[in-house]
């Protein structure tokens, strides 16, 4: 299991830098210049030459992409980073603070309001899903498909301005910005974070249900007299649970991704509002931070996915350790012929 999960980890040094890539050629294309954005609006082009050149930017693509990676000794002292591959990225063009402190001051709020989501998701989506698939082409299966169809369908933004409208500014049951101090506050911005995910998780749970309450040992239990609760509860649930750990963890991601609508709809201060922000002012490093930083945990949660596979289905960890015992086997045995 060691070996697997450190194949992993070095699995993901290709996604981040492609990841990087990607993202840093994005920025560069994107139209305007953050030289002459950080420059007075009577600057002259000598002015926004001599800035340029002070945060590398008049340097070909790939050697600032170079620079991105490895690190920058600018001639300005305030643009010189370290750069990502030991997590400098120098400082923001804006407000002249490492781009990552930025980060990791904003990432509790968003982790905070992504959880929440997530836990709302959870307590909703897997109970529904059950009850519609032990009651399949029912009204009931109906009205719980109908509305996981309505919650994929509605935008985050959309779906953020109406719980605005109809409970803060109609009712006035819950504030309309949202702040982590305020726990109330985030009942809003996290049902409007959960609804896709919720819609999601249940339609999959509904699937993998009625797939595995089909099979033949589930049959068998319900022959030994086995309540049908604790056959759906120990028997189905279990074995029903794997592809929704993996959506369960895709969906981790998707909130850290929706977070940047929800926050920016909500007033909230997370790394949605500060990735937006970044984008309006093109701060070139604090754009690249964010990305790079949600990137990093998507891929570090879908690791988590893949080891809870092995907890959570003890056929996956038996096959993984007879393929690593053959594995040892098919060495040893080549040894032993090429050394009787």
């Amino acid at each position: 299991m060691l070996h697997y999960i450190f194949r992993r980890i070095i699995q993901l040094i290709p996604v981040i830098l492609g990841v990087t890539f990607i993202v840093f050629t994005l920025v560069h294309i994107a139209p305007g210049d953050p030289a002459r954005m950080l420059l007075p609006q009577d600057a002259t082009d000598e002015d926004v030459a001599d800035m340029r050149s002070a945060m590398g930017l008049d340097r070909p693509f790939l050697v600032q992409y170079v620079h991105f990676l490895f690190g920058y000794d600018g001639p300005g002292e305030s643009f010189d980073y370290k750069g990502l591959l030991r997590l400098d990225l120098g400082r923001s063009y804006v407000s002249n603070r490492p781009v990552f402190k930025t980060i990791l001051d904003r990432f509790p709020n968003t982790a905070l309001l992504s959880t929440a989501a997530l836990f709302l998701s959870i307590l909703i989506s897997i109970p529904f899903g059950i009850i519609s698939a032990t009651r399949p082409y029912t009204k009931t299966d109906m009205t719980v498909t109908v509305l996981a169809l309505v919650g994929i369908s509605m935008p985050a933004f959309w779906l953020g301005m109406m719980l605005i409208w109809i409970f803060s500014v109609q009712l006035r049951f819950f504030p309309s910005l949202a702040t982590p101090a305020n726990l109330r506050s985030l009942i809003l911005p996290a049902i409007t974070l959960a609804a896709m995910s919720t819609a999601v998780q249940t339609r999959m749970t509904r699937s993998s249900m009625m797939e595995v309450i089909r099979q033949d040992y589930i049959r068998t239990a319900r022959a030994k007299g086995l309540a049908e609760k604790k056959v759906i509860r120990k028997h189905a649930l279990r074995n029903a649970l794997i592809p929704v750990v993996t959506v369960i963890g895709l969906q981790v991601g998707q909130l850290m991704v929706g977070s940047v609508l929800t926050e920016t709809v909500f007033s909230y201060p997370g790394i949605g509002t500060i990735m937006v922000d970044a984008i309006n002012r093109k701060d070139t490093p604090q754009i690249l931070a964010s990305v790079v930083f949600m990137a990093l945990v998507f891929a570090l949660v879908n690791l988590l996915v893949d080891i809870l596979y092995a907890f959570i289905d003890p056929r996956i960890r038996a096959q993984y350790v007879g393929a690593s015992k053959k594995k040892k086997e098919g060495l040893y045995g080549f040894f032993k012929r090429a050394w009787p």
